[in-house]
């Protein structure tokens, strides 16, 4: 009796008034995201888009499909693939190496990791230079080449692997290693058997951020890269061309196909992702 009458007076239990409750929070949170996310994000997209097709479909066309913006596209897809694939490898390798290896400055390590989110990506394109221009104190003269994109590029994204990988290395469970080890499996069975699925779709979702950042990059590869045209101009740099000469529809237009490309890409390394992952939840 003293039970129920406290459960009735605290609203414990799943109660009417309680449920209700539950559901007008969970309204309430559910509204507020969808307003913040539509102010942030959708709205400035649908502007944008609106934008792109402000001078008809034809001019949309006419935009996209230009001797200088089929050049912008395939200099960003290539090196953004490029790069992506480098960082895929090596910052599976320093998310490795930070989680499994004890050094000497590995938490200075781990914090230098994060840099390139802290650095304004036009202080980027200066150090870069700087290492990498005409005076190059180490002999690499990458300026006004693609190869200097590429670098400039795997700098700003490096971060994206290594964070979306480190957290489920360390959730890894070590048994699991052990006994394919006591089995005779050597280190790299034991790497592509046993951990890798379970890297698999934070890798491939690190992968998608990357390629996607890559591909909207503007300040890291400005001096680097010099724009220079179907050699290191990529779309960023032919947005900002179009704009200067008063283009905003052109410019629109670009940039809604980078917007779709990064938006498929993310959608099919991620529904991949998540596939692997079921997979590898029932073959526990």
């Amino acid at each position: 009796m003293t039970t129920t009458i406290t459960r009735e007076v605290t609203g414990g239990g799943n109660t009417p008034a309680h449920n209700r409750l539950r559901s007008d929070g969970t309204s309430l949170r559910v509204g507020v995201s969808i307003l913040w996310l539509s102010v942030i994000v959708l709205l400035p997209l649908a502007a944008i888009a609106w934008q792109s097709i402000g001078g008809g479909w034809r001019a949309f066309e006419l935009a996209v499909t230009s001797n200088a913006a089929l050049e912008s596209f395939r200099v960003t897809l290539t090196i953004s693939a490029g790069v992506t694939v480098l960082n895929m490898f090596f910052g599976l390798l320093i998310a490795w190496v930070l989680v499994r290896d004890d050094f000497p400055g590995k938490r200075i390590v781990d914090a230098i990791i994060d840099l390139p989110f802290a650095l304004p990506t036009i202080v980027a394109s200066l150090v870069l230079l700087a290492l990498y221009g005409k005076n190059s104190p180490v002999g690499l003269h990458l300026q006004h080449t693609g190869w200097g994109v590429g670098v400039a590029l795997a700098f700003v994204t490096l971060p994206f692997v290594v964070r979306a990988v480190q957290p489920v290395l360390l959730e890894i469970d070590h048994e699991t290693e052990e006994a394919a080890a006591s089995l005779g499996a050597n280190n790299a069975t034991i790497f592509t058997t046993v951990v890798l699925p379970s890297l698999t779709p934070v890798l491939l979702t690190g992968a998608g951020l990357t390629f996607s950042r890559a591909i909207g990059e503007f300040g890291s590869v400005v001096l680097i890269g010099g724009a220079v045209p179907g050699k290191t101009e990529v779309s960023s740099q032919w947005i900002r061309t179009l704009i200067e000469n008063d283009d905003r529809v052109g410019a629109a237009a670009i940039s809604i196909v980078l917007l779709l490309i990064s938006f498929v890409v993310l959608f099919v390394l991620r529904t991949v992702g998540s596939r692997a992952a079921k997979r590898e939840e029932l073959s526990a």
